[in-house]
Protein backbone atom coordinates (compact mmCIF):
# COMPACT_ATOMS: atom_id res chain seq x y z
CA UNK A 1 0.00 0.00 0.00
CA UNK A 2 1.18 3.94 -0.49
CA UNK A 3 1.23 5.50 2.46
CA UNK A 4 2.19 9.07 0.64
CA UNK A 5 -1.10 10.79 -0.14
CA UNK A 6 0.79 12.71 -2.74
CA UNK A 7 1.10 10.11 -5.14
CA UNK A 8 -2.20 8.69 -5.02
CA UNK A 9 -3.96 8.34 -8.53
CA UNK A 10 -0.60 8.25 -9.90
CA UNK A 11 0.06 5.17 -12.75
CA UNK A 12 1.29 2.34 -10.76
CA UNK A 13 3.92 -0.41 -11.66
CA UNK A 14 3.51 -2.97 -9.10
CA UNK A 15 7.45 -4.68 -10.32
CA UNK A 16 8.96 -1.73 -9.51
CA UNK A 17 8.94 -1.28 -5.99
CA UNK A 18 7.13 -2.64 -3.05
CA UNK A 19 4.55 0.43 -2.97
CA UNK A 20 4.42 0.54 -6.56
CA UNK A 21 5.06 4.39 -6.56
CA UNK A 22 6.92 4.70 -9.90
CA UNK A 23 5.06 5.75 -13.73
CA UNK A 24 5.29 3.56 -15.90
CA UNK A 25 7.45 4.04 -19.08
CA UNK A 26 6.22 5.30 -21.84
CA UNK A 27 7.25 3.58 -25.04
CA UNK A 28 8.58 5.62 -28.16
CA UNK A 29 6.15 5.00 -30.98
CA UNK A 30 8.24 4.32 -34.39
CA UNK A 31 5.20 3.83 -36.71
CA UNK A 32 4.32 5.73 -39.56
CA UNK A 33 3.30 9.33 -39.20
CA UNK A 34 0.53 11.30 -41.12
CA UNK A 35 1.35 14.52 -42.18
CA UNK A 36 -1.90 15.56 -43.01
CA UNK A 37 -3.49 14.32 -39.35
CA UNK A 38 -3.69 17.92 -37.94
CA UNK A 39 -4.13 19.81 -41.52
CA UNK A 40 -7.53 21.53 -41.50
CA UNK A 41 -9.72 19.64 -43.18
CA UNK A 42 -12.89 20.41 -45.93
CA UNK A 43 -16.74 19.59 -44.09
CA UNK A 44 -17.29 15.73 -45.43
CA UNK A 45 -20.56 16.38 -43.24
CA UNK A 46 -21.46 20.09 -43.81
CA UNK A 47 -23.44 21.77 -41.02
CA UNK A 48 -24.55 25.26 -42.14
CA UNK A 49 -25.91 24.44 -45.56
CA UNK A 50 -27.57 26.59 -47.89
CA UNK A 51 -30.45 25.14 -50.37
CA UNK A 52 -31.27 26.20 -53.72
CA UNK A 53 -29.98 28.96 -56.41
CA UNK A 54 -32.03 29.75 -59.35
CA UNK A 55 -30.21 31.56 -62.55
CA UNK A 56 -31.90 32.53 -66.27
CA UNK A 57 -31.13 34.29 -69.73
CA UNK A 58 -32.87 37.38 -70.75
CA UNK A 59 -32.43 39.61 -73.29
CA UNK A 60 -30.47 42.21 -71.55
CA UNK A 61 -27.99 39.76 -69.50
CA UNK A 62 -28.09 37.51 -66.60
CA UNK A 63 -30.40 37.10 -63.53
CA UNK A 64 -29.93 34.83 -60.54
CA UNK A 65 -31.60 34.40 -57.36
CA UNK A 66 -31.59 32.67 -53.76
CA UNK A 67 -32.75 33.06 -50.37
CA UNK A 68 -30.83 34.20 -47.23
CA UNK A 69 -31.55 31.34 -45.22
CA UNK A 70 -28.28 29.12 -44.07
CA UNK A 71 -29.72 26.08 -42.54
CA UNK A 72 -27.86 24.85 -39.15
CA UNK A 73 -28.55 20.75 -39.92
CA UNK A 74 -32.90 20.88 -39.47
CA UNK A 75 -32.85 24.48 -37.97
CA UNK A 76 -33.42 27.40 -40.08
CA UNK A 77 -30.25 28.89 -37.76
CA UNK A 78 -29.16 32.11 -40.35
CA UNK A 79 -31.73 34.49 -41.78
CA UNK A 80 -29.99 37.09 -43.55
CA UNK A 81 -26.78 34.95 -45.76
CA UNK A 82 -26.03 36.52 -48.91
CA UNK A 83 -25.47 33.79 -51.18
CA UNK A 84 -25.00 35.90 -54.57
CA UNK A 85 -21.15 37.04 -54.26
CA UNK A 86 -20.12 39.50 -57.05
CA UNK A 87 -16.37 38.34 -58.64
CA UNK A 88 -14.83 41.54 -60.23
CA UNK A 89 -16.65 43.42 -63.25
CA UNK A 90 -18.79 41.25 -65.01
CA UNK A 91 -19.21 37.81 -62.78
CA UNK A 92 -22.10 36.51 -60.33
CA UNK A 93 -21.43 33.00 -58.28
CA UNK A 94 -23.94 31.65 -56.47
CA UNK A 95 -23.74 28.82 -53.70
CA UNK A 96 -25.47 25.95 -52.40
CA UNK A 97 -24.39 23.76 -50.21
CA UNK A 98 -21.76 24.34 -47.18
CA UNK A 99 -21.68 27.65 -46.36
CA UNK A 100 -17.87 27.48 -45.14
CA UNK A 101 -16.58 26.17 -48.46
CA UNK A 102 -18.78 28.82 -50.38
CA UNK A 103 -16.62 31.58 -47.88
CA UNK A 104 -13.20 29.90 -48.85
CA UNK A 105 -13.92 30.16 -52.63
CA UNK A 106 -14.81 33.43 -52.14
CA UNK A 107 -11.77 34.37 -50.41
CA UNK A 108 -9.60 32.22 -53.91
CA UNK A 109 -11.28 34.51 -56.11
CA UNK A 110 -10.72 37.55 -54.23
CA UNK A 111 -7.43 37.12 -54.23
CA UNK A 112 -7.28 36.06 -57.93
CA UNK A 113 -9.12 39.07 -59.11
CA UNK A 114 -6.60 40.85 -56.55
CA UNK A 115 -3.39 39.44 -58.23
CA UNK A 116 -5.45 40.15 -61.75
CA UNK A 117 -5.84 43.78 -60.88
CA UNK A 118 -2.08 44.05 -60.05
CA UNK A 119 -0.81 42.89 -63.12
CA UNK A 120 -1.93 46.25 -64.39
CA UNK A 121 -1.73 44.20 -68.25
CA UNK A 122 -4.96 45.28 -69.81
CA UNK A 123 -6.60 41.65 -69.48
CA UNK A 124 -9.71 41.23 -66.67
CA UNK A 125 -11.26 37.79 -65.75
CA UNK A 126 -14.74 37.48 -67.50
CA UNK A 127 -17.33 34.49 -66.58
CA UNK A 128 -15.90 32.35 -69.12
CA UNK A 129 -12.41 32.37 -67.20
CA UNK A 130 -13.67 32.57 -64.07
CA UNK A 131 -15.84 29.42 -64.48
CA UNK A 132 -13.03 27.20 -66.15
CA UNK A 133 -11.20 28.36 -62.23
CA UNK A 134 -13.40 27.33 -60.40
CA UNK A 135 -13.95 23.90 -62.56
CA UNK A 136 -10.17 23.07 -62.36
CA UNK A 137 -9.97 23.99 -58.26
CA UNK A 138 -13.38 21.30 -57.96
CA UNK A 139 -11.80 18.90 -60.05
CA UNK A 140 -8.41 18.53 -58.57
CA UNK A 141 -10.16 17.89 -55.07
CA UNK A 142 -11.96 15.47 -56.33
CA UNK A 143 -10.30 12.51 -55.21
CA UNK A 144 -9.34 14.26 -52.03
CA UNK A 145 -11.14 12.34 -48.58
CA UNK A 146 -12.19 15.91 -48.03
CA UNK A 147 -13.77 17.79 -51.27
CA UNK A 148 -15.57 20.80 -51.31
CA UNK A 149 -19.74 20.38 -50.67
CA UNK A 150 -20.92 22.85 -52.65
CA UNK A 151 -22.63 23.70 -56.18
CA UNK A 152 -22.16 26.99 -58.02
CA UNK A 153 -23.64 29.02 -60.56
CA UNK A 154 -21.44 31.04 -62.64
CA UNK A 155 -23.25 34.14 -64.32
CA UNK A 156 -22.03 36.77 -66.60
CA UNK A 157 -21.68 39.32 -69.03
CA UNK A 158 -18.85 40.35 -71.04
CA UNK A 159 -18.26 41.82 -74.43
CA UNK A 160 -22.20 41.75 -74.72
CA UNK A 161 -21.78 37.89 -74.17
CA UNK A 162 -24.02 36.25 -71.69
CA UNK A 163 -22.69 33.32 -69.98
CA UNK A 164 -24.49 30.96 -67.81
CA UNK A 165 -22.93 27.73 -66.03
CA UNK A 166 -22.14 25.02 -63.65
CA UNK A 167 -19.87 23.70 -61.42
CA UNK A 168 -20.12 21.07 -58.53
CA UNK A 169 -17.99 19.33 -55.87
CA UNK A 170 -16.48 16.96 -58.89
CA UNK A 171 -16.11 18.87 -61.58
CA UNK A 172 -18.84 18.39 -63.36
CA UNK A 173 -20.02 21.20 -65.56
CA UNK A 174 -22.36 22.10 -68.12
CA UNK A 175 -23.83 25.31 -69.53
CA UNK A 176 -27.49 26.24 -70.27
CA UNK A 177 -29.74 28.61 -70.62
CA UNK A 178 -32.07 27.99 -67.39
CA UNK A 179 -29.86 26.23 -64.48
CA UNK A 180 -31.36 25.89 -60.69
CA UNK A 181 -29.28 23.91 -58.04
CA UNK A 182 -30.67 21.98 -54.68
CA UNK A 183 -33.99 20.93 -54.68
CA UNK A 184 -34.92 23.79 -56.98
CA UNK A 185 -33.15 21.40 -59.59
CA UNK A 186 -36.36 19.37 -59.17
CA UNK A 187 -38.82 21.59 -58.69
CA UNK A 188 -37.93 25.22 -60.15
CA UNK A 189 -35.63 23.74 -63.40
CA UNK A 190 -39.34 22.33 -65.23
CA UNK A 191 -40.90 25.97 -64.51
CA UNK A 192 -37.70 27.82 -65.94
CA UNK A 193 -37.57 25.87 -68.84
CA UNK A 194 -41.04 25.79 -69.82
CA UNK A 195 -40.99 29.96 -69.84
CA UNK A 196 -37.62 31.01 -70.79
CA UNK A 197 -35.72 28.25 -73.47
CA UNK A 198 -36.69 29.47 -77.08
CA UNK A 199 -37.58 32.78 -75.49
CA UNK A 200 -33.85 34.17 -74.27
CA UNK A 201 -33.84 36.85 -76.61
CA UNK A 202 -37.38 38.26 -76.24
CA UNK A 203 -37.32 38.25 -72.49
CA UNK A 204 -38.19 41.67 -70.72
CA UNK A 205 -36.18 42.12 -67.37
CA UNK A 206 -39.56 42.25 -65.65
CA UNK A 207 -40.72 39.14 -67.06
CA UNK A 208 -37.40 37.65 -65.95
CA UNK A 209 -38.14 38.53 -62.47
CA UNK A 210 -41.69 37.66 -62.30
CA UNK A 211 -40.02 33.92 -63.52
CA UNK A 212 -37.71 34.18 -60.72
CA UNK A 213 -39.88 35.72 -58.09
CA UNK A 214 -42.72 32.71 -58.87
CA UNK A 215 -40.11 30.60 -58.56
CA UNK A 216 -38.93 30.96 -55.38
CA UNK A 217 -42.34 31.31 -54.14
CA UNK A 218 -43.00 27.80 -55.39
CA UNK A 219 -39.77 26.56 -53.34
CA UNK A 220 -40.68 27.99 -50.38
CA UNK A 221 -43.89 26.39 -50.39
CA UNK A 222 -42.10 22.78 -50.99
CA UNK A 223 -38.78 22.80 -49.48
CA UNK A 224 -38.49 22.94 -46.03
CA UNK A 225 -34.80 24.40 -46.24
CA UNK A 226 -35.68 27.74 -47.88
CA UNK A 227 -37.00 31.21 -46.77
CA UNK A 228 -39.27 33.76 -47.69
CA UNK A 229 -36.63 36.07 -47.99
CA UNK A 230 -34.28 36.03 -51.12
CA UNK A 231 -32.09 38.17 -53.04
CA UNK A 232 -31.47 38.97 -57.58
CA UNK A 233 -28.63 39.72 -58.91
CA UNK A 234 -28.58 41.06 -62.30
CA UNK A 235 -25.83 41.21 -64.70
CA UNK A 236 -25.92 43.51 -68.16
CA UNK A 237 -23.66 45.21 -69.75
CA UNK A 238 -23.78 48.35 -67.66
CA UNK A 239 -22.37 45.94 -64.59
CA UNK A 240 -23.57 44.12 -61.80
CA UNK A 241 -26.55 44.88 -59.14
CA UNK A 242 -27.71 42.72 -56.29
CA UNK A 243 -30.62 43.75 -54.38
CA UNK A 244 -31.57 44.07 -50.98
CA UNK A 245 -33.42 41.32 -49.50
CA UNK A 246 -37.21 40.91 -50.65
CA UNK A 247 -40.03 39.13 -49.20
CA UNK A 248 -42.24 37.06 -51.27
CA UNK A 249 -46.06 37.53 -50.96
CA UNK A 250 -47.50 33.92 -49.24
CA UNK A 251 -50.65 32.41 -48.85
CA UNK A 252 -50.85 29.25 -46.28
CA UNK A 253 -55.14 29.40 -46.42
CA UNK A 254 -55.37 26.32 -49.07
CA UNK A 255 -53.23 24.64 -45.82
CA UNK A 256 -56.93 25.03 -43.61
CA UNK A 257 -58.70 22.07 -45.58
CA UNK A 258 -56.17 19.50 -46.14
CA UNK A 259 -56.48 16.53 -44.00
CA UNK A 260 -54.18 13.47 -44.63
CA UNK A 261 -52.88 13.01 -48.46
CA UNK A 262 -55.28 15.09 -49.99
CA UNK A 263 -58.21 18.36 -49.83
CA UNK A 264 -61.04 16.71 -47.82
CA UNK A 265 -63.68 18.93 -46.35
CA UNK A 266 -65.09 16.04 -44.11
Amino acid sequence: MDHFPTNWGRPRNDLSDAYGTFPLAQRPYNGGKDMFAEGVKHTQQPIVTGTSVLAIKYKDGIMMAADNLASYGSLARFKSIQRLHPVGKYTVIGAGGDMSDFQYIQSILDDTIIEEFAASDGHTLGPVEIHEYLSQIMYARRSKIDPLWNSLIVGGVKDGKRFLAYVDLLGTTYSASTIATGYGAFIAQPLLRKAVEGNENTLTEDAAMAILEESMRVLYYRDARSLDKYQLAKITADGITVSESRHLQTSWSFAEGIRGYGAQTQ
